[in-house]
């Protein structure tokens, strides 16, 4: 393949696709603050409560009827809403694959996996509020940091697999799986392998990443990525994600991850506090309180969001300068970037304010531009 360059079309697709995913971000956001505002203003929660009391006094059961019963009403009532930005809108700009049928698998699945997922985690938080309510912040935050560390190992092995197929690279691709591999040991990386999984049944759209923790980590290529981009693009994309652990970006993440989810926890603490007194719940670990909990974490986590992604693009150009240094193929990289804006539909060129508040990564025009001076260096 040769190198490719910006299709303007594609381009000009990719600004009205994100300006639409930005209104529904927008909608989103409105609504899961008024679902959680309604359940305190109008009293809903503390009716349940009683109501759950009322049929059992087991507080473990009534917690997790309770968090069911909340979470189940707004999935049903987002489900719209969902359907329209997860299944319409990528059909519509021609980015998926998937069928009706998958796709309502595929969110049973996910719904079978995060439901146990976050009973475990609301149980937890709500065992140490009783346990230790002045400190319940500090011990939850602790237990989610271990929580995120078992996660990391167990979902490459245990998790994506219900998901898609995971197969190695066959002889066809021998030459490209030995190259990455080499590519990995130069970067004192012990990976188990170079894995090709299904993408193209649901999406377009091409991907690949470095997954897992210790000995669950491996090299994982979308079918797209391979059958769409060169080996040596590969080799940059494949470089970057490598530049993670070169730069020892997952514990990194995961440390700062953990700081932000201690202050969100303090600041719940404090809003719980001010809700016994507010609202009338019975204390700080009343599951009456819920929706409040939920709410201070929303509106943190919203107002914290630049900050993160700030943080997110600083590391994710060190991952740049790192795959360019380790391959010394800019052309290849700046090839690559431009082929995945192409390919899904990202805008390369987004407005200021935009990247600076919603992207994670750097617009891929300055990727790209990254990619071109180094080249002719």
């Amino acid at each position: 393949m040769e190198q490719t360059t910006l299709d303007p079309e594609r381009q000009k697709k990719a600004k009205e696709y994100a300006r639409i995913h930005r209104r529904l971000f927008v909608v989103e956001l409105a609504w899961s603050g008024l679902y959680a505002l309604l359940w305190l203003v109008a009293g809903w929660a503390v009716g349940l409560k009683a109501a759950l009391l009322g049929l059992h006094a087991n507080l473990w059961l009534v917690i997790a009827a309770f968090a069911g019963i909340y979470a189940g009403i707004d999935m049903l009532l987002s489900l719209p809403l969902s359907y329209y930005s997860e299944f319409v809108l990528p059909h519509r700009y021609e980015l998926s694959n998937e069928t009706m049928k998958s796709w309502i698998i595929d969110n049973l699945k996910a719904l079978l996996i995060s439901a146990p997922i976050g009973l475990i985690v609301i149980e937890v938080i709500y065992v140490v509020l009783r346990r230790f309510p002045d400190t319940w912040w500090l011990w939850a935050a602790g237990f989610m940091l271990l929580f995120t560390v078992l996660l990391a190992n167990l979902s490459p092995v245990l998790i994506a697999p219900i998901f898609n197929k995971y197969i190695p690279l066959g002889e066809e691709h021998q030459d490209l799986a030995e190259r990455l591999i080499r590519l990995a040991e130069r970067a004192h990386t012990r990976v188990r392998g170079v894995y090709k999984f299904d993408l193209s049944r649901r999406t377009k759209t091409a991907n690949a990443a470095l997954t897992g923790i210790g000995n669950s980590r491996r090299i994982i290529l979308g079918d797209t990525l391979i059958e769409e981009f060169t080996p040596d693009e590969i080799e940059t994309v494949l470089a970057h994600e490598l530049g993670h652990h070169v730069n020892r970006d997952i514990p990194l993440i995961i440390l700062v991850g953990s700081v932000s989810t201690l202050v969100g926890f303090y600041l719940a603490s404090l809003g719980l506090k001010w809700g016994v007194h507010f609202w009338g719940f019975e204390d700080a670990a009343d599951i009456a309180a819920l929706p409040l909990f939920i709410l201070v974490i929303g509106v943190y986590s919203l107002v914290t969001m630049p900050l993160n992604n700030a943080f997110s693009r600083w590391r994710e150009r060190l991952a740049d300068q790192y795959a360019l240094q380790a391959t010394g193929k800019g052309e290849a990289f700046a090839s690559a970037m431009r082929r995945l804006a192409n390919q899904n539909l990202a805008d390369a060129d987004p407005e200021p304010w935009v990247e600076v508040l919603l992207y994670s990564h750097p617009a891929l025009r300055k990727r790209i531009a990254m990619a071109e001076t180094f080249s002719t260096s």
